[in-house]
């Protein structure tokens, strides 16, 4: 959500950004917010003015009753009345339009940064930079879920009686090494100074709102039936939502936390060969990392956070790119966001592995995240990476480790977690 005083001073620039978003449709909010902004701001200087007159007139009651001036007392009194009544309505009023303006705000996107390349969709995405160059296997990479299969690592015929389209049992060393990458991607985070978090898996629908966008929203969430509860799409939602409505000490800035939880969503509108297998799923696990801190320090950390799973996916020996999302591709909270892709020698192209976004204070305004500074409370400044994810990371690994023989090699920081194993052997 955008500062209510920038839009005042600068309404030309949201009508722009909302221009360079490609959401046309969202340009008569501008004008809508001015209004209500306006007529709020009205109501309340009627609203002071009459509590003044009020306490004016109580005062002037006590005294006309001292005089034994009842008549004038009761046409005072029969003033206060008519009073409190306008300040009741005053007070409705201006609840139902302070509703309706903190909806259009929320409605209006995050203003995005000066840098941010101008596109529709994500196929106007800019790369960045290439880690590990991409080797050309000299067999024919079959598909992931076939490799899975031979290994004898993945059920999905039984997951799709028991739950569904959309979700999996993983077996034996495949779930093993699906494990050790989380477990490893947890230690390599603590290592960077990170604090380790496990948080609610579910959370009430004022996080939700705090933390994505309606269409985001609508688009990922399950709702707990008879609850205001709803499993989150990302671990993210709960560490954000943690410190809401709090301030926080500026010397405890900036806190950088990594999390793991099992993530739901809906993956409404999923479709294509690339959406078989684990590709886009209900259900997954990942490693998340946060950070809360003062503006002046985000444009810094949004650099080492996407540098660090760039680093993560590099010490397993994966080649990955880094693309930078354009416009149209930034969700309306976003100000900036750089997506982690990893090789695919079966595809012969990069597939997002992960995405690392900057929200200035978007996210803290409409949770009330602040820090105390020497002139007052001030909003901090959010981000969110993906650490790892492994049902992707786990395809990207399949393939860029797959031997000739349909054995798989273990990356060498992975090992210790795999019991000393250095490959799993097909069974098939």
């Amino acid at each position: 959500m955008i500062d209510i005083n920038f839009l005042r001073a600068n309404p030309d620039a949201v009508r722009e950004n909302i221009r360079k978003k490609f959401q046309d449709k969202k340009l008569p909010l501008v004008d809508e917010v001015l209004a209500l902004d306006e007529q709020r701001r009205a109501l309340q200087r009627e609203g002071d003015e009459r509590r003044a007159r009020r306490n004016a007139l109580s005062a002037q009651i006590g005294k006309l009753m001292k005089e034994k001036n009842t008549e004038e007392a009761a046409r005072v009194k029969a003033e206060v009345v008519e009073n409190n009544e306008r300040i009741a309505a005053i007070e409705q009023e201006a609840a139902d339009i302070a509703e309706k303006l903190k909806k259009d705000m929320m409605a209006i996107p995050n203003i995005i940064a000066d840098d941010v390349p101008i596109g529709k969709d994500d196929s106007e995405n800019v790369e960045r930079e290439r880690f590990l160059e991409p080797t050309k296997k000299p067999f024919e990479v079959p598909y992931h879920l076939d490799i899975l299969e031979r290994l004898c690592g993945i059920d999905l015929d039984s997951a799709r009686r028991t739950s569904g389209q959309g979700f999996y049992y993983l077996l034996g060393d495949v779930a093993r090494l699906h494990s050790a990458v989380l477990t490893y991607a947890r230690d390599f985070m603590i290592d960077k100074g990170f604090t380790y978090v496990i948080p609610p898996f579910m959370i009430r629908s004022d996080v939700v709102t705090g933390v994505m966008s309606f269409e985001e929203m609508d688009g990922m969430m399950y709702k707990i039936e008879g609850e205001d509860l709803y499993l989150i799409g990302t671990s993210e939602h709960s560490m954000i939502g943690r410190f809401m409505n709090t301030v926080l000490p500026a010397e405890q800035l900036p806190l950088t936390l990594t999390s793991y939880s099992p993530c739901f969503r809906k993956e409404k509108g999923a479709h294509g060969i690339e959406e078989r297998g684990i590709y886009r799923i209900h259900q997954f696990e990942k490693q998340e990392m946060i950070v809360i801190c003062k503006p002046e320090e985000s444009a810094e950390w949004f650099k080492k956070m996407y540098s660090y799973t760039v680093e993560l996916f590099v010490s397993m020996q994966i080649p990955v790119r880094t693309l930078e999302c354009c416009s149209g591709d930034l969700a309306d909270l976003k100000y900036k966001s750089i997506d982690v892709e990893a090789w695919s020698p079966r595809q012969e192209k990069y597939f997002e592995v992960g995405s690392c976004s900057n929200l200035t204070d978007a996210q803290a305004r409409r949770l009330g995240i602040r820090y105390k500074t020497e002139k007052g409370n001030a909003f901090a400044h959010t981000l969110n990476n993906t650490v790892v994810a492994p049902p992707r990371m786990l395809i990207a690994l399949l393939e860029n480790h797959l031997n000739e023989d349909g054995s798989v090699t273990i990356p060498e920081v992975l090992r210790k977690y795999m019991g000393g194993k250095d490959r799993i052997v097909p069974k098939k």
